[in-house]
């Protein structure tokens, strides 16, 4: 599947979610009309229709989106057509109220918002085949049809009784015997060894800590059902019309039981739904992060690497904890073309017009209830203009020569309560590693454990807890053929059961660092140790023993006062890097900067000021510089080439407008 597979050209989709059945029709020849004014080219529809569509079993309305999808089509608009499987009529939880979910201490959810089904309820998988194949059926070789969108945002878990005889359907294929789960879990600590398969069960609310092994494998098995209940839908859509794509549209966030990375496999295109939750720079920050992750992901494609596109995302707010921050003039198309300069083949909000009631009426919208008279439908309409003349770049392959690692099971384990300090967090080490090197000006690869090294300079493993045998096979071999590599803290610890390495920490990679851990000195939230080489650590410290590796900062004061905080060793032509605990930013950029600098990789733009994100994507000789100004005054970086934004030329330097974007063809090498 490539790019050419939605359009006949290198067009960047743009659009977004589009709810008619909100609305009159009136109001959707006016929003077509709107659409053709932005330049929107691509809109989902369907996605919570469910009750529209089928307000009783089998009684099918589809009258009204015949006429929605031929509306798109005479206005030359293509449809993400959705299955509306994430939002259960009411008639359908009234019948079947055992494929509501049901939580962990045993409370079952009942109807009123979305996402109230237990994927593992049979009811609910059958009711989900019949109305994607409905859908099937009659749209598969509509003219509008460009991309079939896969339910929304799967995510939601159940303890019910009907995920319990599926996970140890699951646990079955998965160990094949109680001796071998058994041994997996442990389950000789605290004698809960299990002589028969009906012992075993989902893991809900216990007396104290709970079993780390089961509840890893919990959220293991709930990946796979959710892509199993994807895969079905999917597989109904394929057979309809082979020609059209199929996806489903990811959610980011720590409580989602997905491996995202292992789902690549099974789409066309890899979507994501992305809303920043910072409103400072973090935003900024967090767009960088969540596009790389994409395009990580869309390397996991069924034998080749796939597109990917921002599938959602909020035109004019930042969804913070408590509040909605209007987003300021310029930052919508900042952080849009901020995914494009990382490889999407577009940028979709959600969503296009807000509705005039429901729980998300004050989520932000392209059409706002203010109508298309606003600053907002304006710089959409600029931004559809924009993207219309970066088409040629969808070629272009981003630049990067550092990897990231990063594994979702490592993330689920670490959250077990039963860890030496509460708080710890993968993806939030991950985020730390990225976020000193997108300030530092150096492009990163996000990666997960097995992932081709090819032309990756620098390894780095934040935090990575998990390593299978074959993880730690991949990160040697790297290594052994010259990759350099940074290891922090709490990486190599376990193996794929969350059982400890033996011998003393990280013990899956204590040769390669040419260190030995003997203890944890977890800090407290306020607590901050100083470290030789300036700044400070945070979060976690270590007894470490040099064992051939080098000190290159030791801790200061404390029961650690003098003992190795930052090593390093070299192993052939590589060197690897040791850090025990989490250094503030600075100190982390510094060391960062400085494991890259000796591994030969230098930042994508070097003379960029401070607060200018510079990317760079390749095709052949082909190259495109994008520039992205953070920053509310004018910015000069040196460049050359053709500015596509302003098509014009650019001899020596650029100029970039407050919290402004340049795109530059480059110059032929």
């Amino acid at each position: 599947m490539t790019t050419k597979a939605l359009w006949s050209d290198d067009r960047l989709s743009y659009g977004g979610d589009w709810n008619p059945e909100q609305w009159p029709p009136r109001v959707w020849r006016e929003d077509v009309a709107l659409m053709r004014a932005a330049g929107v080219n691509l809109v989902t529809v369907g996605v919570f229709a469910w009750s529209r569509l089928e307000s009783a079993p089998g009684r099918y309305t589809l009258d009204w989106l015949d006429e929605v999808l031929d509306l798109l089509h005479a206005a030359g608009i293509r449809a993400a057509l959705a299955t509306p499987t994430a939002s259960p009529p009411p008639w359908f939880t009234l019948r079947h109220p055992d494929a509501l979910p049901v939580t962990a201490d045993g409370v079952r959810l009942h109807h009123g918002s979305r996402d109230t089904y237990c994927a593992a309820a049979p009811a609910y998988r059958a009711a989900a085949r019949r109305v994607a194949g409905t859908l099937a059926a009659r749209y598969a070789h509509h003219p509008a049809l460009a991309l079939w969108r896969v339910h929304n945002e799967y995510g939601t878990t159940c303890h019910c009784a009907h995920a319990e005889t599926a996970f140890r359907r699951w646990l079955t294929s998965r160990y094949a015997d109680l001796d071998a789960l058994n041994d997996a879990w442990v389950t000789s600590f605290w004698g809960q060894h299990y002589s028969d398969w009906a012992q075993v069960g989902v893991p809900r609310a216990t007396q104290y800590l709970a079993n780390p092994g089961q509840l890893l494998d919990f959220r293991r098995f709930w990946s796979d059902t959710l892509l199993s209940a994807y895969t079905e839908q999917r597989d109904l859509l394929r057979t309809a019309n082979p020609a059209v794509p199929v996806t489903t549209n990811y959610v980011l966030g720590d409580w989602v039981p997905v491996d995202h990375a292992r789902w690549a496999r099974e789409v066309d295109l890899v979507a994501v739904d992305h809303y920043p939750t910072r409103i400072d720079g973090g935003a900024e920050e967090q767009t960088a992060l969540a596009a790389d992750l994409a395009r990580g992901w869309a390397r996991h494609g069924a034998g080749r690497p796939t597109p990917w596109l921002l599938m959602e995302s909020a035109p004019n707010q930042i969804h913070t904890t408590g509040r909605m921050h209007t987003k300021e003039p310029g930052r919508m198309t900042r952080h849009s073309l901020a995914h494009v300069a990382r490889g999407s083949t577009g940028a979709m909000f959600f969503q296009w017009r807000a509705p005039a009631g429901g729980a998300e009426r004050f989520h932000s919208a392209v059409v706002s209830h203010a109508g298309a008279d606003t600053r907002v439908f304006r710089e959409a309409t600029d931004l559809g203009a924009t993207l219309g003349r970066l088409a040629g770049t969808v070629a272009g392959q981003v630049e990067a020569r550092v990897a990231i690692a990063h594994d979702a099971a490592s993330g689920w384990a670490l959250r077990h309560p039963g860890m030496p300090r509460d708080g710890l967090d993968h993806p939030a080490e991950v985020a730390a590693a990225h976020r000193v090197l997108w300030h530092a000006g150096v492009t990163a690869d996000l990666v997960v454990p097995g992932d081709p090294l090819d032309g990756h300079r620098l390894l780095v493993l934040p935090a990575l807890y998990l390593a299978s045998d074959a993880t730690a096979d991949w990160v040697h071999r790297h290594v052994h053929a010259g990759g350099h590599l940074l290891v922090t803290w709490l990486s190599g610890v376990a193996d794929e059961h969350a059982r400890v390495r033996l011998g003393g920490y990280p013990g899956a990679y204590r040769d390669l660092l040419g260190v030995r851990v003997e203890e944890f000195h977890p800090l407290a939230d306020d607590e901050r140790v100083p470290l030789t080489s300036g700044g400070y650590g945070r979060i976690w410290s270590e007894s470490v023993h040099l064992a051939g590796a080098e000190q290159v900062a030791a801790y200061i004061g404390g029961v650690l006062d003098g003992r190795p905080a930052v090593t390093r060793h070299r192993v052939g032509a590589a060197r690897t890097w040791y850090v025990s605990t989490r250094p503030d930013d600075d100190t982390y950029r510094r060391l960062l900067v400085e494991a890259a600098r000796l591994a030969g990789v230098t930042p994508t733009c070097p003379a960029a000021p401070p607060g200018v994100e510079a990317v760079r994507r390749r095709d052949g000789d082909r190259r495109w510089l994008f520039l992205l100004n953070h920053t509310d005054r004018p910015q000069r970086v040196p460049a050359a080439g053709h500015e596509l934004l302003t098509d014009e030329p650019v001899d020596e330097q650029v100029t970039v407008g407050p919290g402004g974007v340049a795109v530059l063809r480059e110059p032929q090498p």
